[in-house]
This record gives structure tokens, sequence and C-alpha cells, in this order.
């Protein structure tokens, strides 16, 4: 006979598997509740590196393990592959499509830890010509455009457009895009050397866009013009005070500081230049009443928690909160903060905790052996600040066989040449006709 129990813990349904969500559900691994995770993928991404699996440093499965295969020893734990299409903050209930499936979905306590979203600043038509570096479908796309466009400029016979093919523009000079942007000259100018015949990778151009007046401006002065410094000896093209104002499969238009404007050529366009939170959070803004910021993101209380609604938090890149920034050491506090505030009040805490973030600062890697760095009042570049950067990746990197296996590829790629993901599929693929083809 079976026995079908009613599991009466208080039910936590975290939504988003991203930095918030997982460390939220890490802190409840010892309370005693149940707890569902919803997300549309099954694994759980380490945006920031990204760039590395674009560049072919990187294979996805190293910044992308498996949310089952993380959370295999959390008995208490259900995962569903589904989205969420609506939120009833009343009922406290969720509407999600699981595998074409609709489905209801009742919590206690809800944290909502969607993510972020490329936002094109109004300019929706770009992105159908630059893709963004928000998911690993957008990375492995990049990858195929990045590779393919150098098979397609050794098969160019006309000039002007090889040239346009080994161009690369990338908008946005924080970060993400100087980091790409480093990478992509490096791919050109070490690992693909004496790789073809009738063109010359190292005469690859790399253009960075930068609507402000300094690259990685939030790390201050000193290592925005050491940013500019080291990605102008690598041969990058630094454009400041720059707008893109047009776009289209075969060039960009930026405007300049003084009004002047230049059309580059180019094949390949990658967008590191905003993001906004996921549309989740408008739906759930518009069910609750709250407002909204000019990212989209949900303004919350000091606790994270949703006004009027004290079981439901938002974290990470959809709560606006102190005007602080969309970055992962946000969402990691803020979803750990989420999770420790439901612990606290099952204990009959109810007294509220706010929320304090705790800046653990801010890195980028220009190329190999480069870096900048910017932990508390230390402002460090060079080969000091990569060894920084490689400490901070392998430390937040999930599982121990992912952390070994980036090791060994980053000594792969930074000590010698080589770039183990370049396989092209899919369009690149020359498909062999079945023998029932060849016969028609």
């Amino acid at each position: 006979m079976i026995n079908h129990q009613v599991d009466e813990r208080h039910h936590v349904v975290i939504i988003g598997s991203g930095f918030g969500g997982l460390f939220a559900a890490k802190a409840l691994r010892r309370v005693p509740v149940r707890v569902t995770l919803i997300d549309r993928t099954n694994h759980h991404l380490f945006q920031p590196l990204l760039y590395q699996v674009a560049t072919g440093i990187l294979s996805e499965g190293q910044i992308a393990p498996a949310i089952r295969d993380i959370f295999r020893n959390y008995a208490s734990m259900r995962i569903v592959l589904g989205e969420v299409e609506h939120i009833d903050p009343v009922a406290r209930q969720l509407a999600v499509t699981e595998l074409d499936h609709p489905v209801t979905i009742s919590y206690d306590s809800l944290i909502v830890a969607g993510g972020a979203v490329t936002s094109y600043f109004g300019h929706d038509d770009f992105r159908r010509q630059a893709s963004g570096m928000k998911s690993l479908d957008d990375a492995l796309y990049l990858r195929g455009q990045i590779f393919g466009a150098f098979e397609e400029a050794e098969a160019e016979t006309d000039d002007d457009r090889r040239r346009a093919l080994m161009t690369f523009v990338v908008v946005g000079g924080g970060p993400t895009g100087v980091e790409m942007a480093g990478q992509l000259k490096e791919l050109s100018s070490r690992a693909l050397r004496r790789n073809y015949r009738r063109i010359d990778p190292s005469q690859t151009r790399v253009v960075l866009v930068e609507g402000g007046d300094a690259l990685v401006a939030t790390m201050g002065e000193r290592l925005s013009r050491i940013t500019r410094r080291d990605l102008t000896r690598l041969g990058i093209e630094v454009h400041l005070g720059a707008m893109v104002t047009g776009m289209d499969a075969h060039c960009v238009r930026i405007t300049q500081s003084d009004g002047s404007i230049e059309e580059i050529p180019a094949a390949t366009k990658i967008w590191a230049a905003g993001t906004g939170a996921s549309p989740l959070a408008a739906r759930l803004a518009e069910k609750t009443g709250i407002p909204v910021d000019r990212s989209g993101r949900v303004r919350v209380n000091p606790d994270c928690s949703v006004p009027g609604y004290p079981e439901v938090f938002v974290v990470g890149d959809m709560m606006a909160l102190d005007d602080l920034p969309a970055v992962a050491e946000v969402a990691m506090q803020s979803g750990a903060h989420a999770a420790h505030t439901i612990r606290r009040r099952l204990k009959g805490y109810d007294v509220m905790r706010p929320f304090h973030y705790r800046d653990l600062g801010t890195l980028a890697a220009i190329a190999r052996f480069r870096a900048v760095a910017k932990i508390g009042p230390l402002r460090i570049g060079g080969f000091i600040g990569w060894l920084l950067w490689l400490v901070v990746h392998v430390t937040f990197l999930t599982g121990f066989k992912n952390r070994f296996g980036a090791l060994a590829r980053w000594a792969i790629s930074f000590v010698g040449r080589g770039r183990y993901e370049r396989a092209l599929t899919g369009r690149w693929t020359v498909h062999e006709q079945q023998p029932s083809e060849k016969s028609a």
C-alpha cells in the first residue's frame, strides 16, 4: 500500500537559477522547508565568463553546470524546467509553463531572481544585427559568428568584403566589453596565427565603442586610463564619447562627441552596452502595484521584500534598492539575505533586517596576464590584477571539475596559444547528400 503523505513544510519557490537563485537555494539547504526551483534552462550560468566561450577558450559545460547535478544532494528540492507566465501575489500562486504543459504552483514564500536581459536603449532594431552577452545561446551564436567570419574571409576574393569580415565592433566599455575586445584581439593575433593561407588574422580590426568618456568608469580614473592604454597597445581602436546611431548587416554608424559621423564596415557586432530587468519584473510590478525604475527593476523594501507582500522577495538584477548595480555580487548576497530572512521568520523573528551590500570589488581582464581590479581602496593593474582576477573567478566557479577544467584551459590559452572550442556547427556545416538525394 502506497502512503501518500502531504508535505506540510513551509514551501519556498525560487524563480531563476542564476547567482541570486543559486545562493538563495544554498542558504536554505539546512532549513526545514521544501524548495521548488523554476528556470527556463537546465543550467546555472556563470555569466562573467561568457566571452571566453564566445572566443573559444572555455566550453559551455565549464561555465554552465546542470542545476540537477548542483543540487543532487538536496533531497527537499524539486526542480521545474519551465517559464513563469504570471504571478498572483494575493492567491500566492504561479502560472508556469513546464515543457509546454501549464501548471499552477503555490508558495508560502517566493524569491524572484529572474535576472536581466540585454537592453538596446530603445533601439530594438539593433537586436537583429548585434548579439548580446547574457545567455549561453548568445555566446555560442557569437562563437559561430567569430570563427565563421575568419572562414568566410579566407574564401572571400573581394578585398573590401574581406576587411569587413575581419572587423569586429564591440559596443560598451564596461568590463564585459573590455574583456571581449581584448580576447578578440588576442585570438586573432596569437591563437589563429599560421592557421590560414590567404588572410593574415593579425590584421583583424577590433573597434570598441563607449558612449561615456571613460572605460570601466566605475573603477575610477586611474584604472580607466590603464585599461585604455593597454587596449590601445594591443591594437584595439577605442572610441570614447561615441554613440551607435545606426546599424545594418554590413556596417555600424557611430556619431562622435563632436557630431562627426563614421561608418565602420563590419560583419560581426557585439552588444555589451547595457542591461534591463527580466520582463517578469514588469508583470510582478503590475500585479502588486509597485513602481519600477528606468531599467525595469522592482522597487523593494530594505530587506528585499515587495511592499505590501512580505512573503515575496525580489533579488539581484530585478530589484531596485539603494542604486545598487546589476552585478553578480549583489545577486549572490541579496539571494542569501532573502533566504536568511525566511529562516528567521520561521523561528519567530519578525524584525526586519535591511540588506547591506558588501562591495567585494570589480575586475576586468584586458588580455593575458593583464587585468584591472578595484578592491576596496585598492586600485591594481597589470599582472597582479590578473592574478586577482584568476583567483576570484576560480573561487566562484561552481564545482571542482569546472575549476580544474578552467585552469587547464587558461594555461593552454594564456601560456600557450590554443583555443580548443572552435568547432563550427549548424549553418557553417556542409551537409553530405544522402544516397537517395544523389540518385535523384
